[in-house]
């Protein structure tokens, strides 16, 4: 059973979307082929709310920003340590990480990792 997740926020430009999408989905092979047990990219689609923080605010999203909300599952934080180092020192990412400061700025990016406390 999985215990542990690294999350992200992080505000896209809409133009930059699909390839943001793109670069996304060569990234997520990254994360599985170094262990993650599951990889998600998610782009914000209902995001006004009442009395709660929305996370446009929480991203301080520019009126031409999107939020994209992503997750990678582990077995356990030693394992998420374990692939974070192998992910990093991938040849395949070092593309990816240039190419990441044309699609968006990393220094916006919210990033964490959590202990999983429920799973239904």
């Amino acid at each position: 059973m999985p215990s542990y997740v690294d999350g992200f926020v992080i505000p896209v430009p809409k133009a930059n979307l699909a390839v943001y999408k793109r670069v996304a989905t060569k990234a997520s092979k990254v994360w599985k082929d170094h262990g993650a047990l599951a990889y998600f990219e998610c782009v914000g689609d209902d995001l006004e709310t009442k009395d709660m923080t929305p996370f446009t605010k929480l991203a301080k999203t520019k009126e031409d920003e999107v939020v994209i909300f992503s997750w990678a599952v582990f077995k356990s934080r030693k394992d998420r340590d374990k692939a974070n180092k192998a992910i990093m020192s991938d040849p395949r990412m070092a593309g990816m990480m240039e190419n990441c400061k044309d699609i968006f700025n990393a220094k916006r990016m919210a990033y964490g990792g959590f202990k999983v406390i429920v799973e239904a």
